[in-house]
């Protein structure tokens, strides 16, 4: 697998952009809005969280993949590329969790 597979599906969701509404089910998705793609995002955000506490690791990884890929339709929605989350992700490493945290209360 490649380590640049969400870069690989956040491009193809951002050229599903121009995909008839019809043929792509992203299409439908960013033709429906902010809060459509949220509310999804959110419904697999919870279905992740029940697989985690009740569900077999093969439930889990199908739907943290489900809510992975929510999440790059709600980013293209907001229009922020996946390169720049990546990048605030990358920005953290090295630093204490507890640290980091306590650096976002103050701003």
């Amino acid at each position: 697998m490649s380590d640049t597979v969400l870069i690989d599906l956040a491009a193809t969701i951002r050229a599903r952009r121009s995909a008839p509404a019809e043929a792509s089910y992203t299409k439908t998705l960013l033709d429906a809005g902010i809060a459509r793609c949220a509310k999804k995002f959110g419904e697999e955000a919870v279905e992740t969280v029940m697989a985690a506490v009740g569900q077999d690791d093969d439930a889990l990884r199908g739907e943290v993949a489900d809510a992975l890929f929510h999440l790059l339709v709600l980013l293209e929605c907001r229009s922020i590329a996946i390169e720049d989350v990546l990048a605030v992700l990358q920005s953290r490493q090295g630093t204490s969790g507890h640290a980091e945290k306590a650096a976002r209360s103050k701003s």
